[in-house]
């Protein structure tokens, strides 16, 4: 079968798999007592320690190809006022379970959103509370980390990181092609990328990441080409390089691209291309489903000792037992529980001021759902999973068919994603999701495939 008709095949609405069961799959919320319970019971166990998520939501402007909870606003004056009120969040969750405080945050990362819509004194004064409040402290066990929009984001931001045990750092490029940027309505220069970068090494950062999106529309595979120089140029430590997620009915922002710009199937898969392989000759490792990063980084060690982990702030070179996610929308995910925050801004807030856990929705995972869950992370962190007997008779018909396309290799009960299955690994971890295979949804659900 030709690549063209394999990318025809399988270019198919599937999950992401940054969770299992996945968020629409979600039907089991916990009841509050039975969350904080698994929370205090994830906090047990001695080695794992605790990952910690801040979702900051502010934009000053919205990228219309944006699929994450965002606040459009100028109005910096905001900034204190969530502040504080994710500091009360997690003063909720310490009433609750004093353990938590005694509990060692080995990851911190900010996302969003813009987290440097934050001025560096609120940076400053989020990352002094928690430290305040939690054993979140600056050494060799603490990986701290930020998603950065160069168009807002200044040295002082990053130096008062740095001088709290930040170690990584991502700058969100995503394309650098004129007509693609007045498209997604993102404007922003090389220079102003390639000087944050050159900031961010003389403070000492040991790992700096680039995102990238391919598929968005008015890419050409030249426009790649041209992205690939910009990108070797700089030569961060790590990229991710993301499909555009492409989801009107959930994003109403994506309406505005015509079906004619944006590329799908295989002339998406071949933009995708032109970058994998300049960074592959450049000596870049390819981990997982869209990262790449230089042998001398964290993460690439993490795929040659077996450590490679993903959650849903991607892939991380440690597991932790628990994911604390604090703010509005943010997830949290215990062994055993998924947990979401209210995503409405003024809802979130009132909950947190009136001492109520802003809870929105969440998941209490069965034996079935852990299993599964383990068999999705092995195929996303390392392309094989060893299954048990039962596990290749449920799930034959479909993995039939992937082995006959010479995506996949079944080796008694050892499967093995071939390189030519790589693109389609969402669609061979999918075989392992019995939410995926027998719901029947009323309207759209995922983004494609590819």
């Amino acid at each position: 079968m030709t690549a063209a008709s394999l990318f025809a095949k399988y270019d198919v609405p599937v999950p992401r798999y940054t969770s299992y069961p996945t968020v629409p799959h979600w039907s089991v919320t916990p009841t509050r007592d039975v969350w904080l319970e698994s929370l205090a019971a994830s906090l047990r166990p001695t080695g794992g320690g605790l990952a910690l998520y801040v979702h900051v939501p502010f934009c000053e402007s919205l990228c219309s190809f944006c699929g994450c909870n965002t606040v459009i606003t100028r109005d910096h004056g905001r900034e204190a006022p969530y502040v504080d009120r994710v500091l009360a969040e997690l003063d909720l969750y310490l009433r609750h379970l004093p353990a938590l405080a005694e509990a060692p945050v080995r990851q911190l990362h900010l996302g969003g959103g813009t987290p440097t819509f934050l001025s560096a004194d609120h940076v400053a004064a989020l990352i002094d509370g928690l430290s305040s409040r939690l054993r979140l402290r600056a050494n060799d066990e603490f990986e701290g980390s930020i998603e950065s929009d160069p168009r807002v984001t200044m040295p002082d931001q990053l130096r008062v990181l740095r001088e709290r045990g930040f170690r990584r750092l991502s700058f969100g490029v995503q394309d650098i092609d004129p007509e693609v940027q007045q498209l997604v309505n993102r404007r922003q220069p090389e220079a102003m990328t390639a000087s944050l970068c050159d900031a961010a090494r003389s403070l000492g950062y040991e790992s700096v990441n680039l995102d990238l999106i391919y598929g968005l529309p008015g890419q050409t595979p030249e426009s790649m080409t041209r992205l690939a120089d910009m990108v070797l140029r700089l030569r961060p430590d790590r990229l991710a390089v993301y499909s555009f997620a492409r989801v009107p009915w959930i994003k109403p922002a994506q309406r505005r691209f015509r079906d004619d710009q944006v590329p799908e199937g295989a002339e998406k898969r071949a933009l995708y291309e032109v970058i994998r392989t300049r960074l592959l000759y450049e000596g870049y490792a390819e981990i997982g489903l869209d990262h790449f990063a230089l042998p001398s980084d964290a993460l690439a060690r993490a795929v040659e000792t077996g450590d490679l982990y993903r959650n849903f702030m991607g892939y991380t070179e440690r597991r932790t037992s628990t994911l604390l996610g604090l703010g509005v929308s943010a997830i949290s995910e215990t062994p055993d529980c998924y947990h979401q925050n209210d995503k409405v801004l003024t809802v979130y807030e009132r909950r947190v001021r009136e001492g109520d856990l802003p809870s929105f929705r969440g998941h209490v995972l069965t034996p079935d759902d852990r299993r599964r869950r383990e068999r999705i992370l092995a195929l996303m962190t390392s392309f094989r999973v060893v299954l048990d007997p039962n596990e290749i008779d449920d799930a034959r018909p479909m993995l039939a068919r992937l082995e006959a396309d010479g995506l996949i290799e079944l080796a008694g009960t050892d499967l093995r994603v071939l390189p030519a299955g790589r693109p389609f690994l969402r669609n061979v971890a999918s075989c392992f999701d019995i939410h995926y295979r027998t719901a029947r949804p009323s309207g759209p659900v995922y983004s494609r495939a590819l």
